[in-house]
């Protein structure tokens, strides 16, 4: 069984200490109730509910799987009780808008509430953080009658929401979707077509299912201006807002997949299903990205949290485990061997982990709190900085969050040896669903290109200046503070290649798009790498400040992000070369010769 504690103490330190939580999201209107103490208070009970709860059913979960049988699924035993006490308990509400019965807290809280869902539980997670993603996508473009009638129930989890873009022949390309919406006269649609890789497409744990489908009215223009959203619930709502007939959607099939086994994967048929328009016709690809941005945060997330629960289990293990002697000389005479922690390999995998743990969850909390800031400050210049930060941070969170969460819990196998491949320990479950992470919600590679091909040029680089001006500000405020030069020189180092990959990427990629296509998942990397390394040096300065207040906390932060420049940055002059070698190494070998 995983080891997991909800790292709130780390938590509480980003939001009050590195980023000034207090004087930023509680002074937006509609949050002034959303304190410290307030938040801390929620997520103190979110993680008991996640630690007793959920934790529990994963390992059983995913040993017994979902069960389909006629067009029917249930989910694991114990996860309709969980559903019940987590939907009662209000938590798919959180930060949902009062007006429809949610309690109005801050994406910020939601984003923290997330890690922690996952990291005891993936395949649970998926069925609430699905209708989240459909809630957000109705709060935007639904109308009236459709928010009155869906929202509250999406809300109260008394019904929950999928998204159905895939399609047997298509997936990134949603442009080819065959899926067909024919008016039926009377205002609704008739909805046909077949939709694969459905997450929580059907279950048990609720009692309607709105599912948002893309699908193209008979005069759709070609490609993917021609996509229209439509509303499609499991069961056609009656007048008094419960649900009546069968609607004609069914589930063909549910996949049998490498991962996240107790969520329920589907084939979804759509004959002449009753379905109703989302927004104006042929502009369901902007409906469903608000849906789509907001789910690739939560996946980053995802990775986070896989790696955390990776991290403390092969931590917690290291500790235990007794395997030779430290080659510095025995630590445990008393004991047939020392515990592997004393070998410097292993720690070299756990600080690698705890390293990108701590500053990713860092990165996370700071979007978080700017997508609040690009929802409610009333300042629209600020709000626009903020979104500007937000769009240009989220391929990166999506694609990196979720690459080194696959190498933090392949960590944590190598760290267990072979108790990491035996299924009772529960480190191979972490590695099987942390591998989706980097396909679904727009493969890595797809991230990669949306970063150098729309966010680079977006604005003539209004979108960087978002990122790069506090952090340039910050080297020259900070480049004559003999306790930070250690970590503010390998940080400049590190910008400067950024900056001047971005500069080549820029000339380049204006000239042959293949260009920047070859640099770009190199390119993603080592943003994301500066990112973390401002945050490091950033948590040095904050830690080297409050040392006197609790002296074995800010020791352990100074000690992993002195772990961090030395170790794990200078990665960042092989990807800068990498980049700089152009596209040729890569286009160069005859297709033919594959």
């Amino acid at each position: 069984m995983v080891t997991y504690a909800a790292p709130i103490d780390d938590i509480r330190f980003v939001m009050n200490e590195l980023f000034d939580y207090q004087n930023s999201i509680p002074t937006l209107p509609g949050y002034e109730d959303a304190t410290p103490d307030v938040v801390e208070a929620v997520l103190e009970e979110g993680a008991k509910f996640c630690v007793n709860e959920l934790l529990p059913l994963n390992l059983p979960g995913d040993a017994e799987g979902c069960h389909y049988e006629n067009g029917v699924i249930r989910t694991p035993k114990g996860f309709k009780e969980a559903y019940k006490a987590f939907r009662e308990g209000g938590w798919t509400g959180l930060s949902c808008d009062p007006e429809y019965g949610g309690q109005g807290l801050p994406k910020t809280l939601q984003f923290i509430m997330s890690e922690l869902i996952v990291s005891t539980n993936l395949s649970f997670g998926m069925y609430p953080g699905l209708s989240h993603g459909a809630y957000n996508a109705l709060s935007v473009y639904g109308d009236d009658d459709q928010k009155q009638t869906f929202l509250p129930r999406l809300i109260d989890g008394t019904w929950s929401g999928t998204m159905c873009l895939t399609e047997p022949h298509c997936g990134t390309d949603l442009g080819l979707i065959r899926t067909k919406a024919e008016p039926d006269g009377k205002g609704a649609y008739k909805i046909t077509g077949t939709k694969i890789f459905i997450s929580a497409g059907e279950h048990d744990l609720t009692d309607n299912i709105v599912h948002l489908v893309l699908a193209k009215l008979p005069d759709a223009p070609p490609g993917s201006k021609g996509i229209s959203l439509f509303i499609v619930p499991k069961f056609l709502v009656k007048d008094d807002g419960t649900p009546g007939m069968r609607n004609g959607v069914t589930c063909g099939s549910i996949e049998k997949k490498m991962g996240i086994k107790a969520s329920s994967t589907c084939v979804m048929n759509f004959e002449e299903a009753e379905g109703y328009l989302v927004g104006e016709p042929h502009t369901g690809m902007a409906s469903m990205f608000v849906m789509m941005n907001t789910a690739r945060l939560d996946v980053g997330i995802q990775g986070l949290g896989l790696a955390e629960t990776a991290y403390q289990t092969a931590a917690a293990y290291a500790k235990d485990r007794g395997q030779g002697r430290s080659l510095g000389g025995t630590k445990a005479p008393e004991k047939a061997a020392d515990p592997i922690i004393v070998h410097p390999d292993v720690r070299k995998n756990l600080l690698t982990m705890r390293a990108y743990n701590e500053s990713a969850r860092a990165l996370a909390i700071w979007i978080g709190m700017e997508v609040d800031i690009s929802e409610k400050h009333p300042d629209p210049a600020r709000r626009q900085e903020a979104d500007d930060l937000v769009q240009l941070m989220t391929p990166i969170i999506k694609s990196f969050f979720t690459d080194y969460g696959f190498e933090a819990t392949n960590l944590g196998v190598q760290i267990h040896g072979g108790h990491g491949y035996i299924h009772e320990y529960g480190m191979e479950q972490l590695v099987r669903d942390a591998r989706i992470a980097q396909i679904y919600e727009g493969a890595n590679g797809i991230q990669a290109l949306d970063l150098v091909g729309r966010k680079l040029g977006q604005g003539m680089g209004r979108l960087l200046r978002r990122f790069f001006h506090p952090v340039a500000g910050f080297i020259e405020e900070n480049q004559e503070s003999a306790e930070l030069m250690e970590f503010i020189l390998p940080l400049a180092k590190a910008f400067g290649r950024l900056q001047q990959a971005t500069g080549w990427i820029a000339q380049n990629g204006l000239r042959d798009p293949e260009e920047a296509g070859a640099a770009s998942s190199d390119y993603l990397r080592l943003f994301a790498l500066v990112s973390l390394a401002y945050i490091w040096t950033r948590t040095v300065k904050v830690s080297l400040e409050k040392m006197d207040e609790r002296p074995e906390f800010y020791r352990a932060k100074i000690a992993v992000a002195r772990f961090y420049v030395t170790r794990i940055l200078p990665q960042s002059s092989s990807l800068f070369a990498t980049i700089m070698a152009g596209k040729a190494p890569l286009m160069e070998l005859e297709e033919g010769a594959f």
